[in-house]
């Protein structure tokens, strides 16, 4: 019997959940699920582990899976029957590395918390190697903050448990259809081309020549002013992020303000989760750049975010604050030509000609393509990133060995519900806001609270769906 147990189920880590209740079809046959609302994350993280361990069945289990926001420890000191559970921790951000705007912010328990889980756990594993890096060797800075007997050799004892496992990305199948046929190459096109001229020889011979050349003129026609069109429509930028001060929403917009003033042609999607205060920056901005804009905070279905994604050209983050990017993902995987800061996961995911390091780079490149998008659409085009490592079909197995279960069966992958389906068309850790997401609409953050705990955070709206 397998005890999955999440005290935030929302966003990322109810997503997760999710897809290995649905991906591995896990029932109450074979497994147990224990979870808490997603809401109050500072009170989840401190205090989740009494409530849990008064709720959790009095079962035999084989694993128990739970994510770095479960005081662990104390959860199997509360319950001391879990002690000798093999006890997997899935990091999906880390405490260690946070950017708080001033060191008094810092909440010490929350990283203390998340290093005395990894002490207890079996295995530890993290959504990116920067993930796992950072927290790792950040414990011994970290743990100085204490004043005297301060303990050693946690990083290292903590290192032999730990591995990098790829959060499960699901983007569906009507997404990446239309994808993958515009990234078609002109070899392919000219293949085509030479297929349709030898059936027209074989059914018609010279009495359709003429006909045939006349249809390859049209198309070459077609062609050309579908060239024209890409060339003289202006490129569309797109920020999927949440709206708070560690995604540097102050960069971004200011970079489109020097854009806007220098007269820079442009079109402007912003999707995220919009909070109760909300950084300044954003309504300077849309009143600013109004003329621009396309699109503009929450959007009321999957269907219409997926829309936006496919439709935009380049996605942007300046984030100070990033351990997977799942928002920047899926938009790349969707067509998007990433632009992204030189640090934290970006440059585990993409080459160094899509990443910036100074503000003056980002303004230089956004410059170049807003001046050329008929070269950015082609650029874009023929970017092959390897995004199939996320997928869930490449991670199923990964998954199945972690939580101890035996391989599948031949062909059980094929049954209905598997491959991106399975996800719901969408991943609920990102979508359509650019924070943490709660399709129950009970996400309640206090003002300095965030979903990452040592942040100055916003305190969501209760009344709108929650993303990335």
């Amino acid at each position: 019997m397998l005890l999955l147990v999440e005290a935030f189920y929302a966003g990322s880590h109810r997503q997760l959940i999710t897809t290995l209740m649905d991906g591995l079809r896990l029932d109450e046959t074979n497994c147990r699920l224990v979870t808490m609302s997603g809401r109050k994350w500072h009170w989840r993280a401190r205090t989740s582990a009494l409530h849990l361990a008064q709720h959790i069945p009095r079962e035999t289990y084989s694993v128990l899976f739970t994510s770095s926001v479960t005081p662990l420890a104390e959860l199997c000191g509360l319950r001391p029957d879990l002690a000798a559970v093999r006890k997997v921790l899935y990091f999906h951000e880390n405490q260690l590395v946070y950017p708080v705007r001033k060191a008094a912010d810092t909440d010490f328990q929350y990283g203390y918390n998340q290093i005395t889980a990894c002490l207890v756990a079996d295995e530890v594993v993290f959504n990116s190697l920067y993930n796992m890096e950072s927290f790792l060797n950040n414990i011994d800075h970290f743990m100085k903050t204490q004043p005297d007997y301060r303990p050693r050799g946690l990083a290292e004892q903590i290192r032999v448990k730990c591995r990098v496992l790829y959060f499960p990305l699901c983007v569906p199948e009507t997404v990446l259809a239309p994808r993958e046929e515009g990234s078609e190459t002109g070899q392919d096109r000219e293949g085509d081309g030479d297929r349709d001229r030898s059936q027209d020889r074989e059914s018609g011979g010279d009495q359709d020549q003429e006909s045939t050349e006349d249809r390859d003129g049209d198309q070459e026609s077609a062609e050309d002013q579908n060239h024209s069109s890409e060339s003289e429509r202006p490129l569309h930028i797109l920020w999927p992020h949440r709206w708070e001060h560690d995604k540097n929403p102050s960069l971004f917009f200011d970079t489109l303000s020097r854009l806007h003033e220098e007269g820079v042609p442009f079109r402007l999607s912003v999707l995220g989760e919009r909070c109760r205060e909300v950084p300044d920056v954003f309504e300077r901005a849309r009143t600013q750049l109004e003329d621009r804009i396309e699109h503009w905070g929450y959007l009321p279905s999957r269907e219409d975010y997926w829309r936006v994604l496919g439709a935009a050209d380049v996605v942007v983050s300046t984030a100070d604050h990033e351990f997977f990017g799942v928002a920047v993902l899926e938009a790349v995987w969707c067509g998007c030509l990433p632009l992204c800061v030189d640090r934290l996961v970006y440059p585990e995911w993409f080459e160094r000609r899509l990443l910036f390091r100074t503000p003056a780079q980002l303004l230089k490149r956004l410059r170049q393509l807003c001046r050329r998008p008929g070269t950015a659409r082609t650029e874009r085009r023929q970017l092959r990133p390897d995004l199939e490592r996320f997928g869930w079909p490449a991670l199923r197995e990964r998954y199945r060995e972690l939580l101890g279960l035996p391989p599948e069966r031949d062909g059980e992958e094929n049954r209905e519900g598997y491959g991106h389906r399975e996800c719901g068309g969408g991943s609920d850790s990102g979508g359509n806001m650019g924070g943490d997401r709660d399709s129950e609409k009970d996400v309640d953050r206090e003002p300095g609270e965030g979903a990452g705990g040592n942040r100055d955070g916003c305190e969501c709206d209760g009344n709108q769906e929650l993303g990335r």
